[in-house]
């Protein structure tokens, strides 16, 4: 499916991104985390749906596969583990989800493609980074390897959204997903007070 997205991320975030990897790295491994609890959270909100909950069941174990990845790199690099509450991305993105069904359960779909999309980006411009631009050789070639996991990741959610929308009667999906579209790409190209894998123009 086509990428969703409606803006590339700045150059300046790229570019912070690689001066402050360590962060990064730390702020990856939770969104890793975070992806597979989403995926999960979705299985139990919809049991009746046994479709979605096998896809997204190999989902999620495949994203805790990456974050064991993340966090052996964060071993051998002896970054620590930082706690942070919700950045201004997740935040935002969730404020704009609507809350009765069948609207709720397409715009969590639709969200989840919008955040793996961005993941997909990211890593190809982290991976594409020439040597010498402060990004270890090992963290580029781990964002290169999680690319193509994460375009596969992105066009699940889409099919699945898709595939609600018509047996649910949830509305024009294309059309909510450009709604969703807009305010992600909002959150992306704007200054954002805090440094994220998903945060915005570094302020």
């Amino acid at each position: 499916m086509q990428d969703p997205l409606l803006a590339p991320t700045p150059a300046a975030w790229v570019h912070e991104a690689a001066r402050r990897w360590p962060e990064l790295l730390a702020d990856h491994a939770n969104c890793e985390k975070k992806a597979a609890s989403t995926a999960l959270a979705l299985m139990f909100a919809y049991p009746e749906d046994r479709a979605l909950a096998m896809r997204l069941s190999k989902l999620a174990r495949e994203e805790l596969r990456h974050f064991e990845q993340v966090d052996e790199l964060m071993r051998k690099a002896e970054v620590p583990y930082l706690r942070r509450k919700p950045g201004r991305y997740a935040s935002r993105l969730r404020d704009a989800l609507i809350t009765h069904e069948p609207k709720r359960k397409l715009d969590l779909l639709l969200s989840g493609a919008l955040i793996e999309a961005r993941s997909c980006e990211r890593f190809r411009l982290l991976g594409a980074l020439p040597e010498g631009a402060g990004l270890p050789p090992e963290v580029a070639a781990l964002y290169v390897r999680l690319q193509a996991s994460e375009a596969r990741h992105f066009e699940l959610y889409l099919r699945l959204a898709q595939t609600h929308a018509e047996q649910a009667e949830a509305g024009d999906w294309r059309r909510r997903l450009v709604e969703l579209a807009t305010i992600e790409a909002e959150l992306v190209t704007t200054p954002d007070p805090e440094f994220r894998f998903h945060s915005g123009l570094p302020a």
